[in-house]
């Protein structure tokens, strides 16, 4: 329980510190308006002649859209813990090393309340102003109360699976010494096989059910289409099911990583 109690407290002043930022929240949410009209407008354009021929319909692609700007700093991998990357470059991660703490534990605490004050910040204001917007621009409500709680249970898998991820990079900074090409990498990847450019039913066929097995698919693109409809039944248990899946092996993954890094890890020639 003691353990447990350290935790929680950790969360809490991360996230008391995530919140503090409102002026950043407020340049943020008309960024996400801006960026979410845009991407609207382009399909709106493409389905008026060609609506018969995309694997969603139009209105499951607006609210994927909606979705996507309102919880956009749940999921974005380019943003992570800058000084947590200056302690593993320049030592500093002693410090860390010296807390009676589980030192993963520790970073994916931090990972996860950083995001959930940010997210707490700009979601509200960008689905009111979504969901009051006239068809075909607004945000549509989930068909039934089933589709919202799933989207809540798969929204918060999703945010877990991506802070799994991330720890992995935070991890890898600890061999390389420079993080700047696997945040590259790894950024460039998950803009494109998590579906935040371009959803992933609008793929060809054999490529949107391979990447819809990988752990990319299990972030995002799971809570977002199940909300829209897109995803139901069958095949929504089954990404479900993957996201536990990978949320498990990503976490497992990093574990591994850790010790065998740890074990390797010279600070100051000690």
């Amino acid at each position: 329980m003691k353990s447990l109690r350290k935790y929680k407290s950790l969360f809490r002043i991360r996230f008391n510190a995530g919140i503090q930022y409102r002026a950043a929240a407020l340049a943020g949410i008309a960024t996400q308006y801006a960026w979410g009209f845009l991407n609207i407008m382009l399909y709106v354009t493409l389905y008026r002649d060609h609506a018969a021929s995309f694997p969603m319909t139009l209105q499951a692609v607006v609210s994927y859209m909606w979705l996507r700007q309102a919880f956009l700093t749940l999921f974005e991998t380019w943003s992570m813990e800058g000084d947590l990357l200056d302690a593993i470059v320049n030592g500093n991660v002693a410090y860390e090393l010296a807390r009676p703490a589980d030192l993963f534990s520790m970073w994916y605490i931090r990972c996860l309340s950083a995001r959930v004050s940010k997210v707490l910040l700009r979601a509200g204001p960008v689905l009111f102003i979504a969901i009051i917007l006239p068809a075909p621009y607004g945000l549509t409500l989930p068909a039934n109360p089933v589709v919202f709680f799933g989207f809540l249970g798969t929204l918060v898998l999703g945010s877990l699976v991506t802070c799994a991820s991330l720890m992995l990079i935070y991890i890898l900074t600890m061999y390389t010494m420079q993080p700047q090409g696997i945040r590259i990498a790894f950024n460039s990847l998950s803009e494109l096989l998590t579906g935040s450019l371009i959803p992933l039913p609008f793929f060809p066929e054999p490529l949107s059910r391979i990447l819809e097995l990988t752990p990319f698919a299990a972030m995002s693109n799971v809570p977002f289409r199940i909300y829209s409809g897109d995803l139901a039944g069958a095949a929504a248990w089954q990404a479900v099911g993957l996201q536990v899946f990978w949320l498990l092996a990503l976490l497992a993954l990093g574990r591994i990583l850790l010790a065998h890094a740890l074990r390797r890890t010279v600070i100051q020639g000690g």
